[in-house]
């Protein structure tokens, strides 16, 4: 379990979110959502370890996050940031590899590779292996960046934005490969989406970010309702069931004028 504790999270004199308090469990898709510029960033970079906390505390299976320990509770983290640009000189095979830093040596081990290459098999994009990295596609780096985070074999995920600059295709490959992983792999998942229908359907719990504080917490079922959507994102929208009974939303345009010819 992750326990975040009253956390407070500040840059400079601007609050971003304030008496944060939640339970995250493994084995669950944990998704953030919420207006821009409302510390969904923020709270994956102060689970890293990369944002101090101004107040609070964050425990994994009941490790306490310290500064001493910051190291050793790296380790156990995939983390794939939002910039996903790589000036390297290597290939995409070669950035995958490197999810296995803690434990590579001098001597690439048969092992290493062959966990790196099925990691781009099962993402379908291992014809990029031997591609320069840096001549990929945003959406292709991303499933490069997904790939190495994969190898780590982390006991908590943290991904941010990790499909917006994917197509439709691979943005479900990305999210089903993380709902399928956590399950069985008994992560504590953690990802920011701005797609609220993407959310509803891969969530477990939706963490619900807005105007400083938590504004809700929960399965989509129960959070994602026109009344919470209009208050947080100003804008109208429905809000119905697919044949899953999970939500989907459904923006309206603003009622425009009617103009009458002269």
């Amino acid at each position: 379990m992750l326990e975040l504790h009253d956390l407070n999270l500040r840059i400079a004199e601007l609050t971003l979110v304030d008496g944060l308090n939640l339970q995250l469990r493994a084995g669950e898709l944990h998704v953030i959502i919420g207006p821009n510029g409302t510390g969904k960033t923020s709270l994956l970079r102060a689970l890293f370890g990369e944002l101090p906390l101004a107040r609070g505390a964050v425990r994994l299976r009941g490790t306490p996050m310290t500064p001493r320990n910051l190291p050793t509770w790296r380790q156990g983290i995939g983390y794939m940031p939002q910039n996903t640009q790589l000036d390297l000189d290597l290939s995409a095979l070669e950035v995958v590899v490197l999810g296995r830093l803690q434990r590579l040596s001098m001597r690439l081990s048969d092992d290493d590779l062959g966990a790196a290459l099925e990691a781009l098999q099962a993402l379908d994009i291992a014809h990029l292996a031997d591609r320069p990295v840096h001549t990929l596609s945003g959406g292709q780096r991303q499933m490069v960046l997904f790939a190495q985070v994969l190898l780590r074999q982390p006991r908590l995920m943290l991904l941010d934005e990790p499909v917006s600059a994917l197509d439709l295709k691979h943005q479900m490959q990305l999210m089903e490969h993380l709902k399928a992983q956590t399950i069985g792999q008994g992560w504590i998942s953690v990802a920011v989406l701005h797609d609220l229908n993407l959310a509803a359907q891969f969530a477990d719990q939706l963490i619900v970010l807005g105007e400083g504080r938590l504004q809700a917490f929960g399965p989509p079922t129960q959070v994602l309702t026109r009344e919470l959507i209009h208050r947080l994102y100003h804008v109208p929208v429905d809000v119905h069931q697919d044949l899953d009974g999970l939500p989907y939303v459904r923006t309206l345009r603003a009622a425009r004028p009617i103009l009458t010819p002269a």
